[in-house]
């Protein structure tokens, strides 16, 4: 559990800086710098992955402590016997 909760709080502190950083080489692409635009699309990539990184753990945390439940096959609704509604079954 200890090792899921860092790993979230990593993430969401890799994930802050990524967005400053973004903000950074946009105001420097924006400026005139060429390779700026590059390193902006990195950042903003990694970014994405370190936010979504954050929240596989945050969800794994929750399946852990018992807030959220796997679903089984057994727990998904049956359909119904015939299709359509009371007209078709006359």
């Amino acid at each position: 559990m200890l090792g899921l909760a860092l790993g979230v709080t990593a993430s969401v502190v890799a994930w802050g800086y990524l967005v400053w950083a973004a903000i950074d080489f946009g105001t420097s692409a924006r400026a005139g710098d060429g390779t700026a635009w590059w390193f902006l699309v990195l950042a903003a990539l990694g970014a994405v992955l370190c936010l979504f990184l954050g929240l596989v753990l945050l969800a794994r945390i929750g399946r852990a402590l018992g807030i959220t439940r796997p679903v089984d096959d057994a727990s998904a609704p049956t359909p119904p016997g015939s299709p359509g509604g009371r007209r078709i079954s006359r």
